[in-house]
């Protein structure tokens, strides 16, 4: 009998590797409003734009509130021109994993410690090895 082998599937993350624990009733998440113009992974820590209260990619260099952790994006979503209400965060109470977030391509290792400091702030704790 000759055996048959099949290339690797490679899975990509799910919301198990992210989010390790939540509170009931969906306590820990929030529907948001996701900015235009995004494009969120699942595990994208977000920050929150203070004139509009709208929700993106978490931005170290920028100044209108973005560079404050908000959150962490548990679905992907993609906008365009307009803003769209479909987003969804864990923004309180939970524990997610940090090789499964998505950091801003240029971090450097203070702005990470900076928002993983936030983020537990608002009581979103990231566990290593989780």
């Amino acid at each position: 009998m000759r055996l048959t082998t099949y290339p690797p599937v490679h899975e990509g993350q799910n919301l198990g590797d992210l989010l390790k624990f939540e509170a009931d009733n969906l306590y820990s998440r929030d529907q948001v409003t996701v900015a235009a113009d995004q494009v969120l992974k699942l595990g994208q820590i977000i920050g929150r734009i203070t004139a509009t209260g709208e929700v993106a990619a978490l931005d170290p260099a920028a100044t209108d509130g973005r560079e404050v952790a908000a959150g962490v994006a548990i679905v992907p979503i993609t906008t365009t021109i307009d803003p769209s209400p479909d987003g969804l965060i864990v923004a309180r109470h939970a524990t997610v994993a940090d090789h499964a977030l998505v950091w801003p391509i240029r971090a450097t290792p203070e702005q990470r410690a900076a928002a993983t400091a936030q983020l537990r702030g608002i009581g979103v704790l990231v566990r290593r090895g989780v």
